[in-house]
């Protein structure tokens, strides 16, 4: 063998040692899971209890500003949580002049971010969480809607079937429901020609409320669909102290677990239930939560309640959110806010009883 054969050789090895490895990381990833394609009720049921993440976190910015950290999905998994609702913010990045690709750096921080959480055994939602721009002028912003889609379903084809797309959070205001009925069939279909079987989460327009529910259009044929609904009510409660909610001067609300406070809650999810079952989907109540200027026994209270009320019905759920406001964990004092966590994870005293 000459020299230059030798390394042709030692080059076609190279390719097929390469060629072997991805293979075997690409297999062990989708084993990490089960491969995409599982019963949209099933999945609902592994999602359980979870929690939004790394929205507003400037890891997105530069990962060296990161508030959240590596060992935080561990925690999240130790703690009792089985899924992470990923709020995704890809809309800045994205430009006409390049095809609205997504820049890499930002895929990298997903990719991160996915893999992190999916070596702790957590389950994954890839939540476009641009209800802001879509809400304010979906028009112009459905190339860059759809775009994301196209670029996030190639990017994710090979996943685990524990990975779950949200494709867009609380579609609102100028997205009407007619219109939202007409940008989420568009999306669905991209996904499906990558992505045939993945659990896919999609929710009315007017926020994800539940009373919007009859409003929400989905293909009859397609049972890889949990619905997602919002829940914050009574706001003057779960805002109270809130400035973007109007208001911040109003504190001290209390949440006393009164029947009738009980019964409001109850009737709405009821709502929900029999809209679910008429159409045969699993629910999955993406956020609820109260802002942390609220007294914290009633916090307590409601978080408990919400959430016991949710799991009898046999929904899942994220808590809105890990950091920030809403607040779950210090990220400043590195710990828990204990109350919080308890409720959520049924470990307070039944205050609610």
């Amino acid at each position: 063998m000459t020299r230059e054969q030798g390394a042709i050789a030692q080059r076609f090895c190279g390719y097929v040692i390469s060629a072997v490895l991805f293979a075997l990381v690409a297999g062990e990833l989708v084993t990490a899971g089960e491969k995409p394609g599982g019963d949209a009720f099933v999945q609902n049921q592994k999602l359980g209890r979870g929690v939004n993440i790394i929205g507003y976190d400037p890891l997105w910015r530069s990962r060296d500003q990161a508030r959240f950290k590596v060992g935080y999905f561990q925690m999240l998994k130790d703690a009792g949580f089985s899924n992470v609702r990923i709020n995704l913010h890809p809309f800045r990045g994205m430009d006409q002049s390049n095809d609205y690709g997504v820049p890499a750096s930002w895929w990298e921080t997903l990719d991160w971010a996915v893999t992190n959480a999916l070596k702790s055994d957590l389950m994954v939602i890839l939540d476009l969480h641009e209800f802001g721009a879509m809400g304010t002028d979906p028009e112009t912003n459905k190339p860059k809607f759809l775009a994301f889609w196209r670029q996030a379903s190639e990017r994710f084809r090979a996943a685990p079937d524990n990975v779950l797309f949200e494709i867009l959070n609380e579609p609102s205001r100028k997205l009407s429901a007619e219109m939202w009925n007409q940008y989420l069939a568009e999306a669905l279909v991209i996904i499906r020609e990558t992505n045939p079987t993945r659990t896919v989460i999609i929710g009315p327009a007017g926020y994800n409320a539940i009373g919007q529910l009859p409003q929400l259009k989905l293909p009859e044929d397609d049972r890889h669909i949990i619905v997602t609904v919002h829940y914050y009510s009574p706001m003057d409660f779960t805002h109270q102290g809130a400035p973007w909610a109007g208001r911040q001067d109003k504190v001290g609300v209390e949440w006393q677990g009164t029947a009738e406070e009980k019964a409001a809650i109850e009737r709405d999810f009821a709502r929900a239930q029999t809209w679910a079952k008429e159409h045969n989907r699993p629910l999955f109540l993406g956020e609820f939560g109260v802002y942390d200027k609220a007294p914290m026994d009633s916090r307590v209270r409601y978080l408990t309640f919400v959430v016991g009320t949710a799991q009898k019905l046999g929904w899942s759920w994220a808590y809105w959110q890990f950091d920030s406001d809403f607040i779950l964990y210090d990220v400043k004092a590195e710990k828990w806010i204990e109350p919080v966590r308890d409720a959520l994870t049924g470990q307070t005293n039944r205050l609610t009883k």
